[in-house]
């Protein structure tokens, strides 16, 4: 939680403080709820900061064509095999 910004608070009053805590804990449940059905190896464990730069800031884009979604990353991209097993493992889910 230290990585997601919960060791400081952010405004004066109380109520918006606890409310952006309830936020902060929010994403954080739903990062791991994210990390145990779709990744595997080494990202399923990771912290938020490994996967804030493997994962999130990949430069890629899901694309609409022929009625089917593109999944379009950067030719090169470390993590490419893994995100796109994540992306197949979120359509199975829905």
């Amino acid at each position: 939680m230290k990585d997601s910004g919960a060791d400081r608070f952010p405004f004066v009053d109380i109520d918006a403080n606890r409310a952006w805590l309830a936020v902060v804990c929010f994403a954080d449940a739903l990062v791991r709820w994210f990390q145990l059905l779709c990744l595997t190896g080494y990202l399923a464990v990771a912290e938020p900061k490994t996967l804030r730069w493997n994962l999130w800031h990949t430069p890629a884009r899901i694309v609409r064509r022929a009625r089917r979604h593109v999944v379009r990353i950067l030719d090169g991209w470390p993590t490419a095999d893994e995100l796109l097993a994540a992306y197949q493992r979120i359509a199975l889910i829905t």
